[in-house]
């Protein structure tokens, strides 16, 4: 008795921590897994009605242009695609997740990102790139 109660405790400490792994993993995309060479990711989470989202809609799609082969740019609305503020343990939209290379969630933002602020920031960890 004692040892098929462990054996459910483990079990469950064990889907817990699974959980809170894949929280902060990016949920792949088309564009994702489509890249030949891992590149870093910027996340937006956001809503195509909300006023900020759609203030940051037009950087974003000027940067997925501009750096092209150098980062991807992805945009998520969370209000068509349900659970996933949970997965990414949102509290405000828009917000701005910075991902390295392997997936690794460096830096996150909530509410409007000017295009240089996150040019900087990325700077800051590290990554500069450049324009065409």
């Amino acid at each position: 008795m004692k040892k098929n109660i462990l054996i459910v405790g483990l079990l469950i400490i064990a889907i817990a921590a699974v959980l809170e792994i894949k929280k902060y993993k990016p949920a792949p995309t088309e564009e994702t897994a489509s890249a030949s060479l891992p590149l870093p990711r910027l996340l937006e989470l956001g809503s195509l009605k909300c006023v900020p989202c759609k203030m940051m809609a037009p950087i974003l799609d000027e940067m997925k242009e501009t750096f092209d082969e150098q980062l991807l740019v992805d945009f998520i609305d969370v209000w068509q695609h349900k659970g996933i503020s949970e997965q990414y343990d949102l509290r405000v939209i828009p917000t701005q997740i910075f991902f390295d290379s392997d997936g690794n969630e460096l830096f996150r933002h909530e509410g409007f990102f000017a295009r240089e602020d996150m040019l900087a920031k990325w700077q800051d960890l590290g990554y500069v790139f450049k324009e065409d």
